[in-house]
């Protein structure tokens, strides 16, 4: 069963995941966007680990809404909506127990992940953070070893975004010129799934 110190782990862990990528993200998003997600993203998630710090909720529930909530208010452009909006409504569908396991959560994340999609209004294969997300939650399962599954699942989907001509937010403005290039929402979302499934690794 995942605890919150499971949750608040996996958080401070994608922290120091988009502190590290912070730099490569920005490159990312110079090529067909503001040139802003990894500093903008590094700032929501500073925010989101002193938030926990200060707080520390007792509830998987609560951190991941705690959590929300930090980034929609510290995040600028489009990201911290989105993001904030995955973790909130995750947070919402865990409710409010002590502990939750790793099915709820594979189910949580499905309607965090429906939430962004409806926001969004993009889907899969519009070269968003949706390609990498959707297939990350379609390999979660009952147990926590899915979380590597999923990690790879989202990291392939990140890289699948290279070809596609992006079709939602600042890049579609580009039309085919956003071709050949990472979406660094779809990179940024593999390194929050990616910290999810080094988090359950190192509780063994």
């Amino acid at each position: 069963m995942l605890d919150a110190a499971f949750f608040r782990r996996w958080l401070t862990t994608a922290a120091a995941a988009v502190d590290r990528e912070a730099d490569r993200l920005t490159e990312l998003d110079s090529a067909i966007g503001d040139a802003d997600h990894g500093s903008n993203l590094q700032r929501g998630f500073a925010a989101v680990v002193a938030a926990l710090e200060k707080e520390a909720p007792a509830a998987p529930g609560a951190v991941l809404v705690l959590a929300g909530r930090q980034l929609i208010s510290t995040v600028g452009g489009a990201s911290g909506p989105l993001y904030g909006t995955l973790l909130r409504r995750t947070g919402k569908a865990l409710g409010d127990e002590a502990e939750v396991s790793a099915g709820q959560l594979a189910e949580a994340l499905r309607a965090g992940v429906a939430a962004v999609a409806q926001l969004g209004g993009a889907k899969a294969g519009d070269k968003t953070m949706l390609d990498a997300l959707e297939p990350a939650v379609a390999a979660l399962g009952d147990s926590t070893q899915s979380f590597a599954a999923a990690r790879e699942a989202a990291e392939q989907g990140a890289l699948a975004t290279v070809p596609l001509q992006a079709r939602k937010g600042r890049a579609s403005y580009l039309g085919e010129r956003s071709i050949g290039h990472q979406d660094p929402g779809a990179t940024s979302s593999a390194l929050l799934v990616a910290a999810l499934a080094e988090t359950a690794e190192a509780a063994g």
